[in-house]
């Protein structure tokens, strides 16, 4: 089948998710389009990577207030449409797989289902409903608006696909999809590089490196991670840890004016948006992960990458004790059941104290992920929700 794949927040390849799925249906024979935003480095209009055609559009950025999303999803359904009308004159497609947040990428969809009998398939990346609330509380209009685009783009789906388990009971408990058209398909690396070798020069002299990677937004708790540091070197005193925070995203400004404020300019390493060879060199070379994304009903239902990318490359983590975290890393990480930058320290600096620990979780989380969790599984499941949207 010809498949266009719609994403709004990230671009590809930058989307490893997103990405990856498109391999995976390539590899399973279909001809496979995507169409994302123009951000983050990834500024060409069309190209065609690993026999996968990219359609990319202008938006206006990444929002920080509801003003702020409405103007990004305006410009990104403008987008949106006029690249996805690029790909019908191209050649057309059957099937249209949109990927949340946002849940309005069905107004895109509509015309081509109703009137070219289009399948629509929604893989759900996250519960924008609770995204929102999380930003912004759950009264109001534009709540009320953001449940019923969920609702809208359920009814006109064909088939839905979930992360994780809490993410399809959510989706069942909420709209009249039958259960044998919610697949789980679960987010987990594929492809990198864990024979990198370390680099000790990324600890800066220091005995220890404690790693992030990931978006830097207002829902990523990276501020959490950051005031840790604090507490770590300057009220403990340690001068033995050095902190490295790979990503990027609309919050990472304000986090290096509060890294510099707190006087960590020295201790906490901002890169930005880093490489491939960058990121699993850095993996490689940490000695405890940190996943920082507070508990709350949001993060709850999500399955971070990072979590899973430590696990990859075999490395310990301690994250707050989100309930998807908890069962993706299992034995593999310390779980801080508190949104708190002191417990996350404590935490940090008894896992660093602890060399046994730590051998014995990244083995854990390794073993996690080339077993139970493995994007293998993940193929087999996404290839078999298509066979049946097929027949």
């Amino acid at each position: 089948m010809r498949v266009l794949i719609l994403v709004e927040n990230l671009p590809v390849p930058l989307d490893r998710r997103v990405w990856q799925e498109a391999c995976a249906l390539r590899d399973a024979g279909h001809r496979v389009m995507v169409v994302c935003p123009r951000m983050r480095g990834y500024d060409t209009p069309h190209e065609v990577l690993d026999g996968i055609a990219i359609y990319r559009h202008w938006i206006s950025g990444e929002a920080r207030s509801k003003v702020g999303f409405f103007w990004e999803y305006l410009t990104a359904l403008w987008g949106q449409w006029w690249c996805a009308l690029r790909a019908w004159r191209a050649g057309g497609f059957e099937v249209i797989h949109l990927c949340n947040p946002p849940d309005i990428l069905f107004l895109v969809a509509l015309p081509f289902k109703w009137l070219a009998g289009v399948k629509v398939v929604f893989d759900v990346h996250d519960l924008w409903p609770e995204m929102f609330a999380a930003k912004f509380g759950r009264r109001g209009p534009v709540h009320a608006l953001v449940r019923l685009a969920e609702r809208c783009t359920l009814k006109v789906s064909d088939a839905v696909i979930a992360t994780n388990e809490s993410v399809r009971a959510k989706i069942l408990e909420r709209s009249p999809v039958p259960d044998t058209d919610v697949t789980i398909v679960r987010t987990a690396p594929n492809a990198m590089d864990i024979t990198s070798a370390p680099d000790e020069s990324l600890k800066s002299g220091r005995a220890y490196l404690v790693g992030y990677i990931g978006v830097m937004g207002d829902a990523d708790g990276v501020d959490y991670l950051i005031r840790a540091a604090h507490e770590v070197v300057v009220n403990r005193g340690r001068k033995d840890v050095q902190f490295l925070l790979m990503g990027t995203g609309p919050e990472f400004d304000a986090l290096a004016r509060l890294r510099d404020e707190l006087g960590l300019a020295d201790f906490v390493t901002m890169p930005g948006r880093v490489s491939n060879e960058f990121l699993f060199t850095a993996l490689q070379t940490m000695d405890v992960g940190v996943a920082c994304d507070p508990i709350n009903e949001y993060n709850d239902h999500c399955t971070m990458n990072k979590t899973l990318e430590y696990m990859a490359f075999g490395k310990p983590q301690v994250m707050f004790g989100t309930r998807e975290g908890r069962f993706s890393a299992g034995e593999a990480a310390v779980y801080v059941m508190e949104n708190s930058a002191v417990s996350l320290a404590n935490a940090i600096l008894d896992l660093l104290a602890d060399p046994a620990a730590r051998e014995r979780m990244g083995r854990e989380g390794r073993r996690r992920l080339e077993g139970d969790l493995s994007w293998d599984k993940s193929v087999v499941n996404l290839c078999a929700a298509y066979a049946r949207l097929c027949a």
